[in-house]
């Protein structure tokens, strides 16, 4: 999500404040967890609100601190990403741009496409871990632990887990012969599709 946008929705968010405290406190919690960058410092501040029965101040203390998130955008000091990462993502996004070229040539087998689409989810799964710190060694190195992890951490959704769950699937049965389930060119598509846009839902810098 670009800058503009980010303020844009923040101050959406901001202007419901008054209307809805429980509502808006619960959509600005989600939207700073996705948006705000790895261990931000505004969903902590939101969780510790103190309850009041004075509603007010209540209101009054989410406002200020969506208020500082706006100003933070503003002020050009939010990076979702390390530059290393950045570069991994550039690296992924690169051969999921060579997959698609595969999948356009109707000369080559959709389970070559299929192939390097899985193997660019699992390096972008992969990478994402390591710059979250987690150990490796501590759980085997594959696409369905490094869903699960991420799901541990609750860095992606459940129905995340059953997209990549489907996509692993058919990588398998691309790597494993079974061409028969991955002759069909549109299915190995929508799972190009499906993961460029997991891509980028998880993958947002601000500019």
């Amino acid at each position: 999500m670009k800058k503009e946008e980010l303020i844009q929705q923040a101050n959406k968010i901001l202007a419901e404040v008054n209307s809805n405290y429980y509502g808006t406190k619960a959509q600005a919690t989600e939207f700073l967890k996705n948006y705000a960058g790895t261990n931000n410092s505004f969903v902590p501040a939101i969780e510790k609100i103190p309850y009041s029965s004075n509603t007010s101040f209540m209101k009054m203390q989410l406002e200020g601190i969506l208020r500082s998130f706006v100003e933070y955008v503003e002020n050009g000091l939010l990076r979702n990403l390390s530059l290393e990462r950045e570069i991994q993502i550039e690296t992924v996004s690169d051969y999921l741009s060579q997959a698609e070229t595969l999948l356009n040539d109707k000369n080559v087998h959709p389970v070559a496409p299929a192939v390097l689409i899985g193997a660019s989810l699992e390096e972008f799964l992969r990478n994402w871990l390591e710059d979250e710190e987690t150990d490796l060694s501590q759980i085997k190195l594959s696409l369905d632990s490094y869903t699960k992890e991420l799901r541990k951490h609750n860095l992606i959704s459940k129905q995340d887990v059953k997209d990549i769950t489907s996509w692993g699937g058919t990588r398998n049965d691309a790597a494993h012969g079974h061409w028969e389930n991955v002759s069909d060119r549109n299915r190995i598509k929508l799972m190009l599709e499906g993961v460029n846009l997991f891509m980028r839902k998880y993958s947002h810098s601000v500019s």
